[in-house]
């Protein structure tokens, strides 16, 4: 009996994944500064709330994206960093930087384009 469900996109496990709620850009700050403290990586994703990065990075600890390192100091230093399924990322996160920086200077996200430069 055929379903009559339609084929999977193998993709759509992974775009779940990624394209939640600040997630890009916790994986791109992550890319690009390497691994880092909670208190730092809050800072470097200015608008989050500590609440809703803590959820993000459980989700892609969860997923294999990063990996969590915790010091019993007081207060725990808690650091987070990708792991290779994360890192397999950087090329796709490069390129859609690439694309989305061009389209923006074309006036794509609903401003005026900006000056070549």
């Amino acid at each position: 009996m055929k379903s009559s469900l339609p084929p999977s996109c193998p993709m759509e496990g992974l775009l779940r994944i990624i394209t939640g709620p600040w997630t890009i850009h916790i994986l791109w700050v992550l890319s690009e500064q390497g691994p880092q403290r909670f208190g730092a990586l809050k800072r470097l994703v200015p608008g989050i709330s500590t609440r809703v990065l803590t959820e993000r990075l459980r989700m892609l600890e969860h997923a294999g994206v990063l990996w969590r390192e915790q010091t019993m100091t007081i207060p725990p230093a808690v650091t987070y960093g990708l792991t290779g399924r994360g890192a397999e990322l950087r090329g796709v996160l490069d390129t859609l930087g690439t694309i989305a920086r061009r389209w923006e200077a074309e006036g794509a996200f609903g401003h005026a384009p900006r000056a070549a430069e």
